[in-house]
């Protein structure tokens, strides 16, 4: 009777490892997410590929590469302009931004810079960056001396100089603001909303819930102290690496203010850490597009309730994942001990397969943040909001953090809506995050689907990012639309923004089909069974109607086609999605839209019932003739 409900080792084990294959598979389909440029763009990157294994044995150019210790230390203009080339590609491919490694050629090579080389070399990097309108933030030297001087550099043998440095451009408009997005999740009661407070406003907390009270968007949160719907809060840095923040300690700035002062701007999404609430989270988690997921852990609890869901969540989505364990400042060592081997071994197990790494000073928190490209790192900090311990190297860690998400500005223009607002004297307003290509503002626009399938079609009154006006938005940003003439109550959360095409109409769709992975069901689930399916912003019911198999249980991974209950939606190919029903969760990827009952996905299924439903059927048909040929009589 115990086990009853519950999964057996090597079942969780299956579901585990089918998780971290799935999650492969769904990467390598993103690309079919625009079909237009998908054929030509699968082509040009493997080309791409090839060359650049050709460009790095330098067999087409004759001329010999200037190495970068020749660069950084000769004095002549030549050099220099080479220099001021490679940090402008440089800057461009990390969009704003670029870490540059003094002390190493990039073939790893020590140049064996001595102290006066190295002075020589960083003033000719800062008079380079100048000329691409940067700054030059040192983060960590090794035998140089001074504030980022490393702490391995006094026992290591090495001699010579070398260093990290962060290069970030003045953006010239608002739109070349660097925005990180930030999906904040974890168990109720994980200090998420505080943590976020004493980060966004520079001050401690009280230990009773001072830091999280501005955080809260309504009345019974404040009361309750509990996230019951999606939150956004933003932190700003300026090209120098220094939080954005006000002179008073306390005050909170405005979103225009951090938003004009700085040169790079981390978006986080407060979400609910409550069960009751774990629709709204899943709908934030999706339709945020999260670059990166902090997960909050308390040191007293552990990973506990839904802090499970939520990793289990941004695995399946690919979202690369930190983790933050709060309260250590009120936890027993050997509390602290169990929830740090807990955490440890959940990350390592076949189903997460993340490497952590739990980073204690400021030289591990550099060189994790340069590597965190890689999705197999999980960095792991202990901080405490009372006494601000490693708080600083949370700064320092969000502020180098890479920009990690594939988006292309050249793509058809796509906007998914997550929310929407009726401002006063400016009329409907709807945010969201621009999924491809570019919009401007007065361009004309095609905003759905309705209820029946269509589009409606209006203008872009104006375009603001982050509460600032811009006059445009592009792929891979956050943004909001004054919309002409449109009612608030025609638009809805899942609703796309598509351009307005002179032939072509955006097709929508009641049925698709999608490849699925089951991570959990009590049971077996067949065709007819119902649960709400999340596709990015869109949350709806959908029912089963046709499966590649007779049945489907935990762990297995299979074909299965969805309706949508309510209304048709706009979907395409690479979409991924989430659906679940009470404890029933699984996730998957849209395959194709539209589905045709003659081309059944189980032939074999669909021929037995066929034979049943022809025999019923010519029952029917002959009564409905016989009916037809002699009326009953009236009385």
């Amino acid at each position: 009777m115990a086990t009853k409900g519950k999964q057996l080792p090597h079942e969780r084990r299956k579901g585990e490892s089918a998780l971290s294959e799935f999650a492969d598979y769904v990467e390598k389909q993103q690309a079919l997410r625009y079909p237009s440029t998908a054929g030509s763009s699968t082509t040009a990157v493997e080309d791409h590929d090839e060359l650049d294994i050709l460009n790095s044995l330098d067999l087409a150019d004759t001329s010999p590469a200037v190495r970068l210790k020749e660069l950084l230390l000769s004095q002549d203009d030549d050099t220099l302009a080479i220099l001021v080339d490679l940090l402008e590609l440089r800057t461009e491919e990390g969009h704003g931004e670029t870490i540059f490694e003094i002390g190493f050629e990039n073939n790893g090579d020590c140049m064996q810079l001595s102290k006066e080389e190295w002075e020589v070399a960083m003033n000719r990097l800062n008079q380079a960056a100048k000329r691409i309108r940067a700054d030059c933030q040192v983060l960590l030297t090794k035998n140089v001396g001074g504030e980022a001087e490393a702490e391995s550099a006094a026992s290591g043998k090495e001699m010579a100089c070398s260093g990290k440095i962060l290069i970030r451009q003045h953006p010239a408009t608002v739109e070349d603001v660097i925005e990180t997005r930030i999906a904040v999740v974890g168990n109720v009661d994980a200090g998420k909303s505080t943590m976020l407070g004493v980060l966004v406003k520079g001050g401690l907390d009280d230990g009773r819930g001072k830091a999280r009270v501005n955080l809260f968007r309504h009345k019974h949160e404040i009361e309750s102290g509990r996230t019951s719907s999606v939150g956004m809060e933003i932190m700003g840095y300026d090209t120098m690496g220094k939080v954005v923040a006000s002179d008073v300690p306390g005050r909170k700035l405005s979103w225009e203010e951090i938003g004009k002062r700085s040169a790079k701007v981390i978006s986080f999404t407060d979400l609910a850490g409550h069960e009751r609430y774990l629709r709204t989270t899943v709908f934030g988690l999706l339709s945020s597009s999260p670059n990166y997921c902090l997960l909050m852990v308390a040191a007293n609890n552990g990973l506990i309730g839904m802090s499970k869901e939520h990793l289990g969540i941004a695995l399946a989505l690919n979202v690369p994942v930190m983790v933050v364990i709060t309260k250590i400042d009120i936890c027993p060592p050997n509390i602290l001990e169990q929830t740090i081997q807990q955490i440890t071994r959940i990350l390592k197990s076949p189903g997460a397969r993340k490497i952590p790494i739990f980073i204690k000073n400021r030289e591990e928190c550099i060189n994790t943040a340069t590597q965190f490209v890689s999705q197999r790192i999980c960095p792991i900090f202990q901080v405490s909001n009372v006494t601000g311990e490693s708080l600083d190297l949370v700064r320092s860690f969000l502020n180098i953090l890479p920009h990690h998400g594939h988006y292309d500005a050249d793509a058809p223009f796509e906007f998914h809506i997550n929310d929407t607002f009726s401002v006063p004297f400016v009329g409907t307003v709807v945010s969201g995050i621009v999924k491809s290509g570019v919009i401007h503002t007065g361009d004309t626009i095609l905003i759905g689907p309705d209820s029946l399938g269509q589009f409606t079609t209006t203008t872009i009154r104006s375009i603001e990012r982050k509460r600032i006006p811009v006059p445009a938005a592009s792929a891979g940003q956050s943004a909001s639309f004054a919309l002409k003439r449109v009612r608030r109550k025609d638009v809805r959360k899942g609703m796309v923004v598509l351009p307005k095409l002179e032939h072509n109409a955006p097709k929508v769709y009641r049925e698709f089909v999608a490849e699925v992975l089951i991570l959990s069901h009590a049971t077996t689930i067949k065709t007819k069974y119902q649960a709400m399916l999340h596709v990015g912003p869109i949350s709806q019911t959908c029912a089963i109607i046709d499966i590649d198999r007779s049945y489907i249980r935990t762990g297995d991974r299979a074909t299965v086609a969805f309706r949508f209950v309510q209304r048709p939606e706009y979907l395409a190919p690479g979409d991924r999605l989430l659906f679940r029903e009470g404890r029933t969760k699984g996730l998957g990827i849209v395959k194709s839209v539209g589905y045709d009952p003659k081309k059944p996905l189980n032939p074999d299924v669909a021929k037995e019932e066929g034979s049943t439903t022809t025999n019923s059927t010519i029952g029917s048909t002959t009564e409905n003739s016989l009916g037809a040929a002699a009326p009953a009589p009236t009385t």
